[in-house]
């Protein structure tokens, strides 16, 4: 299977949602450090309980997209944070962007971003698309419930958005981040 596509995508966070990462819980230790050592200004206590984002760029990372922890187009964050990978879609013309569950048929590799999971706030929570189904979505996720995980979610009003990232992908050369 070749790196850098939405298909390794997929199997590398089927692989990884399974390992499982866990916070802090049920009397274990956290094992947070791979998903943490990306960013540089985070630590596995800050992480605890808020790391589905950083669960994705790991996984984008071990699938060899070349994408750097803040990329020019995060201007409030970083891709510790849902919000920093809606900016940076909206910001890299290469990647696409579909704005809710209407009009889009998810694919293995996509990543999609939540409103109101888990708190009643906007970019509450992400995932990476493993399978679509007819009104549902398997999806390979951190954080839930302080583990990472594959599950089943509604294609509803939840979803907030799609993120496509061309298999290929690499982060333009001179622009501002740290791989």
């Amino acid at each position: 299977m070749k790196k850098a596509t939405r298909e390794y995508l997929a199997y590398v966070a089927k692989r990884l949602g399974n390992v499982p990462f866990h916070g802090s819980v049920d009397g274990l230790v956290s094992n947070l450090e791979p998903i943490v050592e990306s960013f540089p200004t985070w630590s596995v206590e800050e992480a605890d309980g808020l790391w589905c984002a950083g669960f994705v760029y790991l996984c984008c990372r071990e699938a060899d997209f070349g994408i750097p922890y803040r990329p020019t187009g995060c201007k409030t964050c970083h891709l510790a944070a849902c919000l920093g990978w809606e900016e940076f879609a909206l910001n890299d013309p290469r990647i696409e962007y579909w704005r809710g569950a209407e009009g889009f048929l998810p694919e293995p590799g996509d990543i999609v971003i939540y409103d109101r999971v888990f708190e009643n706030k906007a970019h509450d929570h992400m995932g990476i698309v493993l399978k679509n189904r007819e009104h549902t979505i398997i999806v390979a996720e951190g954080n839930v419930n302080n583990y990472s995980c594959v599950i089943e979610r509604p294609v509803d009003e939840h979803i907030r958005a799609y993120i496509r990232i061309p298999d290929g992908y690499r982060y333009s050369a001179g622009d501002a981040g740290t791989l």
